[in-house]
């Protein structure tokens, strides 16, 4: 039995993978030897093309996909119920920045829903399945480019909607609950850490009227770190920039922290 978990293909899935930094990440992980990846996208005709592409350039045949819509609840925890052994690293690196206020067929503000509950609910998901294997990771793709919590206002119901905004306050909420999962995981052996992961050009960073001057390839190179190297295997409830540590200011009251991941409960 120890032999068999030795040998096997460490598996790796990798939520919006059919963007731009989010591809990359699924490719440099399946271009590293024994390693699997499964990518988790919302729309199947991009997401075979995506599996198929990334096998072809890597020659990994171990790159397939599944279905979830990580603005849904349901849609996630039936993902995790149908997942079949185990889980050693997941990336939550799906989000969004819809210029204009929007609510998921639930009635729950998009992007919060998107970039804040969905890594909340992808998270408790997969716990069992992440605990199933040894050493297994979280990475919970955030950003430098983060602020602006209002606790009391997290769908923007009482404060004009601005999607820069609310997409600094999710990427805020995602290294503050980095933070509280890495406390209540560690215990089973799951590290969970947060990174900015680089100034890639692509339809987030476009809405959010930036644009981005890094190739996806290095924008990725974070994420990858954090999910495959040998050496950031001990770490767990840190935030990272370009491989490096950064303390995090956001996560520095753990009344707040604690404040957060008790609302994100009530969804």
């Amino acid at each position: 039995m120890i032999a068999k978990e030795e040998n096997r293909a460490r598996v790796a899935a990798v939520t919006g993978a059919n963007g731009a930094i989010g591809m990359a990440i699924a490719r440099q992980i399946a271009a590293t030897p024994g390693h699997e990846v499964v990518l988790v996208c919302r729309d199947g005709d991009k997401a075979a093309r995506c599996a198929e592409g990334i096998s072809r350039a890597t020659g990994n045949p171990r790159v397939r996909y599944v279905l979830a819509d990580l603005s849904n609840r349901a849609s996630i925890d039936a993902l995790g119920q149908n997942w079949e052994g185990p889980l050693d690293i997941l990336v939550n690196n799906a989000a969004i920045a819809p210029r204009h206020r929007t609510l998921t067929p639930q009635g729950i503000e998009m992007q919060f829903a998107t970039n804040v509950l969905g890594y909340f609910w992808t998270i408790n998901a997969f716990t069992d399945h992440l605990g199933q294997g040894s050493a297994a990771r979280i990475i919970n793709v955030a950003s430098y480019w983060a602020g602006g919590l209002a606790l009391g206002d997290l769908e923007f119901e009482k404060r004009p909607y601005d999607n820069d905004a609310a997409y600094r306050q999710s990427k805020q909420a995602d290294r503050m609950l980095s933070c509280a999962f890495a406390r209540r995981l560690q215990a089973h052996g799951i590290a969970v850490n947060a990174c900015h992961p680089g100034d890639v050009d692509s339809t987030l960073s476009n809405d959010l009227g930036f644009g981005g001057h890094e190739s996806p390839d290095a924008g990725a190179q974070t994420p990858v770190w954090l999910a495959i190297s040998e050496s950031t295997g001990h770490y767990t409830g840190k935030y990272f920039e370009h491989k490096r540590e950064v303390a995090c200011r956001f996560s520095a009251n753990p009344e707040s922290v604690e404040a957060l991941f008790a609302v994100c409960e009530t969804y």
